[in-house]
């Protein structure tokens, strides 16, 4: 592995990861398992095709976003969306009335 992947990164549990997805060829032989650097190169290319856009992001799509007002941010909550940061935490640090 160290031919292979000379920084790091790659461990035997994620080669063997790989071989179950179908993306690194393998040769079994007395009960061991061998692949070579030109079956490595191709699993890292195989591995860079899938590589793109994040599944999810914190960013609302466009359509969304035109309809949001300014002081939402995504993420945040909605209880607190027309109050200051400052007024939230005065509001929290005030002592509660006695019933």
């Amino acid at each position: 592995m160290k031919i292979a992947f000379p920084l790091g990164g790659m461990t035997v549990a994620g080669l063997r990861r790989e071989r179950d997805r179908n993306r690194l060829i393998i040769e079994k032989i007395a009960g061991k398992e061998f692949t070579t650097l030109a079956h490595i190169g191709r699993m890292r290319e195989l591995c860079r095709e899938e590589a793109g856009a994040p599944d999810f992001s914190s960013r609302l799509p466009a359509t969304t976003r035109a309809h949001k007002t300014l002081t939402m941010q995504p993420g945040s909550s909605e209880t607190t969306a027309g109050m200051s940061a400052q007024a939230a935490l005065q509001k929290r640090l005030r002592p509660r009335r006695k019933s």
